[in-house]
């Protein structure tokens, strides 16, 4: 499939970026660079819808549940005392989640790739992290900076797979002036929820689905340990079919301890999650890198195939990344 399949890249001025499969003419995902949702669930950019090369949606966007879980987002619950997940925060002082005014927002900068090529193809960007605005009374749009990121994805074929493959790639600095604690509602006394990064919401179809990890570790025990890879394999409503998810963590270590959260039940999610139960202090300055490769499957995955998947994945992001020259001019 990966010779017969090309790629084609569109985007909508200020908005979001298309991709879509040049056999059989599906959408296979669109990522909003400059979203509009409310502040309170912490508006960033999302992927979704995101579907398989036959056309099988993997993604749901602001479930009842948790409104403020989107497709495929970088997320982080616990940002010193700013909350970039969104709802509410988990507090050890409460005991419990409370909402406070410090849901905070990643705004759009400027776009500084726009590539494709046959089966690649590359979006980056620059991000401002904010905090949310003090009040109305201040009359601010946004409040003061947290982080300065740039952010590239790319979108490959997957080569001897039915697969395609999502690469995420971004380099958070620390822009605040004064040193930040990254953690989690597991630092802050939740017992293993430990989530936070680049994480996955699956639809409803795919609850009670299988989770795999290349640690030997399957279902509900993933969550909460150590491992290069890991998968989820769902069924569709409506017809006799399953795809499969995989991310693969390729982030450099940089004093990480990254743990797995991931669920099957009440809701299908993975995210492998840097700051999981240990508190990371990025210092002023510092830069802290994430990297990681998702393949978007047709049909089922055991162990086997997931792990053949992982390994496609980190080939075909290497790949697509190839293509990403920066664009000369700047454009919004």
């Amino acid at each position: 499939m990966s010779d017969r399949t090309e790629l084609v890249l569109r985007r909508e001025l200020d908005r979001s970026v298309d991709v879509t499969a040049s056999a059989g003419g599906v959408a296979l995902m669109r990522y909003v660079y400059r979203p509009d949702e409310v502040q309170y669930e912490s508006p960033r950019p999302y992927v979704h819808p995101v579907r398989t090369l036959s056309g099988r949606l993997v993604t749901v966007f602001r479930p009842w549940d948790h409104v403020w879980h989107k497709g495929i987002t970088l997320a982080l619950p616990v940002v010193g005392r700013d909350n970039f997940w969104g709802g509410p925060t988990y507090t050890r002082e409460a005991g419990g989640y409370v909402t406070l005014p410090n849901n905070g927002s990643q705004d759009h900068d400027r776009v500084t790739v726009f590539a494709q090529h046959d089966d690649a193809a590359a979006f980056g960007h620059d991000l401002t992290w904010h905090r949310q605005p003090a009040g109305a009374q201040s009359g601010a749009s946004v409040g003061d900076v947290v982080f300065s990121e740039s952010r590239l994805l790319t979108v490959s074929i997957a080569e001897g797979e039915d697969a395609w493959v999502l690469g995420w790639r971004t380099s958070l600095t620390n822009a605040s002036g004064a040193p930040i604690e990254m953690g989690s509602p597991t630092t802050e006394g939740r017992e293993n929820a430990g989530y936070g990064g680049l994480f996955w919401r699956g639809p409803r179809s795919f609850t009670g689905g299988a989770i795999i990890a290349s640690n030997g570790v399957g279902g509900e025990d993933v969550r909460g340990t150590r491992a290069g890879w890991a998968g989820f394999t769902g069924r569709h409503d409506g017809e006799d079919a399953a795809s499969t998810v995989v991310f693969a963590d390729l982030s450099p270590q940089q004093n990480l301890d990254t743990k797995w959260f991931a669920r099957s039940e009440p809701f299908a999610c993975l995210n492998p999650a840097p700051f999981f139960d240990r508190v990371r202090i990025v210092e002023p300055g510092e830069t802290v890198e994430l990297r990681y490769a998702v393949a978007i499957a047709d049909h089922e995955a055991d162990a086997d195939r997931m792990s053949a998947l992982a390994d496609a994945a980190r080939s075909a992001s290497e790949r697509a990344e190839a293509i990403a020259s920066p664009i000369v001019e700047e454009v919004n």
